[in-house]
């Protein structure tokens, strides 16, 4: 293990154990114990359409770039994908292991800029839902109450989305390499997210698999005692699953407990509420991903065994 991976377990277990003290672990570990396993199961239930629609999304993008990928293939290169992630830091390993597997058809080139078109059109889409609950909340007067920490944070958000939009689109400009990647970018991008027959389908599944990632959390809240409503759903829970991306602990643990219990007294709940929220819905996505054992299994299983290297006489 390289010290990055130690340092990022160590991050991981250092937030944990302080949340864990400062926020009286016991009350969120009783929340726990007690959550409805009907809700779980509807969690797990939302995780498990979340993947397949990941894949069918995989599929749509990597086709306009050479790939035809058969769509069982696709959902268990996705589960393969998500085991790696929630196994070892950083959270793109599985992904990067995902586009070197796929790269038979159309070059290792065009396989990781789908799976990177692929994983960025999720988070657009988060973003997407994160700005209209902002302004559903901005609309309505006497709903969630927001901190101005709270709005200045997904104002830079948002505003970040847009200024690395827009550098894209300047960057084509540019004269040499620069420019030249930008236009490749900006040419893959469209081919793959704004063309007549991409932007419906693509607009669709993404929205479908952030409504349904949304659900699972809202559904581990559900399971342990707290009730969100649509727009704290909208609003909140993008910014708790969000900390999933920064690459400083292994697949956001800690960060995603620290935002959530910092987060749900926003919404009427306790912080140790948000804590047992977030731990309920991080062991059901460790859950999910299970099946992705099942393709390494089978995988294995398949390879020919190597004939044994016979000795001379």
């Amino acid at each position: 293990m390289t010290l990055k991976r130690t340092l990022q377990f160590a991050t991981a277990l250092i937030i944990m154990a302080l949340l864990w003290v400062g926020l009286d672990g016991q009350e969120a570990l009783r929340l726990l114990a007690r959550a409805d396993p009907v809700w779980l199961i509807a969690a797990m239930a939302a995780l498990t359409v979340q993947t397949v629609l990941s894949a069918m999304r995989w599929r749509v993008t990597a086709r306009p770039l050479g790939q035809s990928i058969p769509l069982g293939r696709a959902v268990g290169e996705y589960y393969l994908a998500q085991v790696v992630n929630q196994s070892l830091p950083g959270g793109v390993l599985g992904d990067a292991g995902r586009a070197l597997r796929a790269r038979h058809q159309a070059g290792l080139r065009r396989a990781g800029a789908a799976v990177a078109i692929e994983r960025m059109a999720g988070q657009v889409a988060l973003f997407l839902i994160l700005a209209g609950g902002v302004l559903a909340v901005t609309l309505t007067p006497g709903g969630l109450a927001l901190p101005d920490w709270v709005l200045g944070l997904i104002l830079t958000l948002l505003a970040g989305g847009m200024a690395a939009a827009l550098a894209i689109w300047q960057a084509r400009r540019l004269p040499g390499r620069t420019g030249q990647s930008a236009r490749d970018l900006h040419g893959t991008l469209c081919v793959t997210l704004l063309t007549r027959g991409a932007l419906p389908r693509q607009l669709v599944l993404n929205l479908a698999i952030t409504g349904a990632n949304l659900l699972a959390f809202a559904f581990c809240a559900r399971a342990t005692g707290t009730v969100l409503d649509v727009v704290s759903v909208a609003v909140l829970v993008p910014l708790i699953l969000l900390t999933m991306i920064l690459p400083i602990t292994v697949s956001g643990w800690g960060l995603r407990e620290g935002a959530a219990a910092g987060l749900f007294p926003l919404a009427g709940a306790s912080a140790q509420a948000g804590l047992a929220a977030s731990l309920a819905f991080g062991l059901m996505f460790l859950a999910s991903t299970l099946p992705g054992l099942l393709v390494l299994l089978a995988e294995r299983r398949s390879r020919p065994v190597p004939a044994p290297i016979q000795a001379e006489p």
